[in-house]
């Protein structure tokens, strides 16, 4: 095991990036223990930080958490390998801390526990996603070619790279118009994805659907039709389904927001 962490991670370059992902990993898994914990009214744990009676929210040590991670990450010599890997993992972290409540922050309002609250947790999941692919060395399709200089190696081999890229991207967006978030952002990763997702229905309350289903021609009025029968058979059971696994994770989110 070691020597396959060695060769893949390490010999890579990549354990800056596994810090990160651990980080988030148990970051997340930290601070979801702590506010389930505090919702229980457990006595042993320590609670909020209320100092004056002002509830500083997680987000708060996440962003100081990011801040430290990122300026030590930029200013640490490249050589000295295991502060940039602590100044990564400190990073992933605060990352945790700040997604965690990224429904907060969208919303400009507590909204934890509630409905709206699970944006938070699929925010979360997204960076454990996209982290894990690039810790097993899967990249975006074209990043190769622009970030790592392999562009440089021929013209040919450029306008590919522009082209594969394009096309890659407005796949993308075309996917996430028809409301397809996860497929259109793992798509980037797995591009078989993003040709199902853009070739498929869109998603009855998708802008996709808003824009060219709602008009009223037959054929407009047909694919609405078949969008949402389709939504009702295939989607709404594993969006539920994925409500049972936030849950059983992150705790119950039945609360009313706070307004």
């Amino acid at each position: 095991m070691s020597e396959w962490f060695h060769r893949t991670i390490v010999d890579t370059g990549r354990l800056p990036i596994f810090a990160f992902f651990v980080g988030v990993v148990v970051g997340f898994a930290f601070i979801r223990f702590s506010v389930r914990m505090i919702r229980a009214q457990v006595r042993w744990w320590p609670g909020n930080v209320t100092p004056g009676g002002m509830h500083i929210h997680h987000v708060v040590f996440g962003v100081v958490f990011m801040v430290l991670g990122g300026i030590a990450g930029l200013a640490l010599p490249f050589a000295q390998t295991g502060w940039r890997v602590a100044a990564a993992g400190l990073f992933g972290v605060g990352t945790a801390l700040v997604l965690d409540e990224f429904a907060l922050i969208l919303h400009l309002r507590d909204v934890y526990w509630s409905e709206q609250g699970r944006t938070s947790i699929d925010a979360v999941f997204v960076a454990i996603a996209f982290s894990g692919m690039l810790v097993l060395g899967i990249l975006p399709i074209g990043l190769d070619d622009f970030v790592l200089g392999n562009g440089a190696r021929g013209v040919g081999r450029t306008i590919v790279a522009w082209l594969l890229t394009l096309t890659t991207l407005t796949l993308a967006a075309v996917t996430l118009l028809k409301g397809k978030i996860w497929t259109g952002l793992l798509g980037l990763f797995i591009p078989v994805l993003l040709f199902v997702g853009a070739s498929r229905l869109a998603r009855p309350h998708s802008p996709w659907a808003r824009w060219r289903y709602r008009r009223p021609s037959a054929r407009a009025q047909r694919k609405l039709r078949r969008a949402e029968i389709r939504d009702d058979r295939w989607h709404r059971p594993m969006v539920q389904a994925k409500k049972w696994f936030q849950d059983l994770i992150a705790g119950s989110h039945d609360a009313p927001p706070e307004h």
